[in-house]
């Protein structure tokens, strides 16, 4: 039991894992420790940072904010950044999805991660058909997802390791079958039959958009999306688009539910809403939801708070951010990105050991053939052994081995994260080999 350091990481076996990395500063695609390490963040750190460590631009927005305004409750009260932030969201959401189906999105909510802005949306859902006297108690879900950790969000997402401890306390959801490719009738027909029963009772469909990314980065046809958004509105159930890993680029849109053609009700932000810099979350609604909460009787004000909502310095932080997708060529960064995944793509699909190489926006992912235990097999922890020691982050999720970098990373940091990940799945390979013989 004796260990070195307090600290109890998410995540993480500590038994077994060993000692943590210490640190010391990060810039663009790197991060370095403090013995002098340099290593490739090929995930992003957890798929926050979009412009990459350090970014001037947002270093300079934080530290000008912090010498203004640090925090302030805000319930009551606001300040300039969260203002500035709540119009240019809104403004960016708008372009974005302009000519698309569905209700403008107008206010926004903040709170301080994923989980807690797929919280408030689910709240924000279930109340407001509460408040118009609709007795809609049922929430849908894609059987696999991941929301989050908190107890609806983990309610929402599929059941799995991550949640099995905690089954028990969690309130009911319909999961639908995940539309793996081939398969997207079953799926629709369980919508459709399930529609038909119970639409007047649903509240809320919520989904991961085209991607579900903790369940090992699987992805479904935009079609097919729409014709299941389409068929929750003719029922009056509300969309929520967790956009929490897909927003701000990741899948080659701004957001993924744009190259599906409709604006959801309500749609949950975050890790790269500030950049990767602070944690922050944010809920964009509709007017007709906002107006549920809108009310002569205190009693039916929205209940939901975190104590840093709003939070100025992590407002500051997404706000630079928002100007570094108005000023620089950012979307152009991520098809460069693409176009590496696609052409390595074509490399990793003629090994024999690997299956399903697929790639979206700045997504690249592949499975391990004949990996056994998912997200707990045990081949996830030696490639991520093999490319830590050789100066790149990738962090697979069990058989599946994914990359996810920050948007500046260069060409020649792709190949490398390539090619050691190539000598990783090779250097397995002769162990089985070895076993064998």
């Amino acid at each position: 039991m004796a260990r070195v350091s307090p600290i109890w990481h998410p995540m993480t076996q500590h038994k077994i894992f060993g000692r943590a990395v210490a640190i010391e500063r990060a810039e663009g695609a790197h991060l370095y420790t403090k013995d002098g390490q340099d290593i490739i963040d090929g995930i992003s750190s957890w798929w926050v940072n979009t412009h990459g460590h350090c970014h001037p631009k947002i270093v300079e927005a934080v530290q000008a904010q912090a010498a203004k305004l640090e925090q302030v409750i805000f319930a009551g009260f606001t300040h300039d950044p969260a203002e500035k932030l709540g119009r240019g969201l809104l403004r960016m959401v708008g372009a974005a999805f302009e000519g698309a189906g569905g209700l403008p999105l107008e206010f926004v909510f903040y709170s301080d991660s994923g989980s807690t802005a797929i919280e408030a949306a689910l709240k924000m859902a279930i109340g407001a058909f509460a408040h118009k006297g609709e007795k809609r108690t049922k929430i849908l879900a894609l059987d696999g997802g991941y929301h989050g950790d908190t107890f609806g969000a983990m309610a929402a997402g599929g059941r799995s390791v991550f949640n099995a401890a905690y089954e028990p306390y969690l309130f009911e959801v319909e999961h639908l079958p995940f539309p793996e490719a081939g398969q997207e009738k079953k799926t629709l027909a369980a919508l459709r039959t399930f529609l038909q029963r119970h639409g007047s009772q649903t509240a809320a469909f919520v989904f991961e958009p085209l991607v579900q990314g903790a369940s090992g980065m699987r992805f479904y046809s935009p079609d097919l999306l729409r014709h299941m958004a389409g068929l929750c509105r003719e029922y009056g159930v509300l969309l929520i688009a967790d956009e929490v890993m897909t927003g701000f680029g990741r899948t080659g849109s701004l957001f993924a539910c744009v190259r599906s053609g409709f604006i959801p009700d309500l749609m949950c932000l975050s890790k790269g809403l500030t950049g990767g810099f602070l944690p922050m979350g944010a809920t964009l609604a509709t007017r007709d939801i906002y107006k549920a909460f809108y009310h002569d009787e205190k009693a039916k004000m929205f209940f939901h708070s975190t104590s840093f909502t709003g939070n100025a310095l992590a407002c500051a932080a997404a706000l630079a951010s928002l100007q570094i997708w108005e000023e620089e060529p950012v979307l152009e960064d991520v098809a460069r990105i693409e176009a590496s995944h696609s052409r390595a793509a074509g490399w990793f699909s003629a090994r024999p050991d690997v299956e399903n190489v697929r790639v979206m926006g700045s997504i690249f992912a592949l499975d391990i053939k004949g990996a056994d235990n998912g997200y707990l097999a045990p081949v996830g922890a030696q490639i991520y052994d093999y490319m830590m020691a050789h100066g790149v982050l990738l962090r697979p999720m069990g058989d599946c081995v994914y990359i996810l970098p920050p948007y500046c990373i260069e060409e020649a940091d792709l190949e490398y994260i390539y090619a050691t990940l190539w000598a990783a799945l090779d250097s397995l390979r002769g162990d089985v080999e070895q076993r064998a013989a």
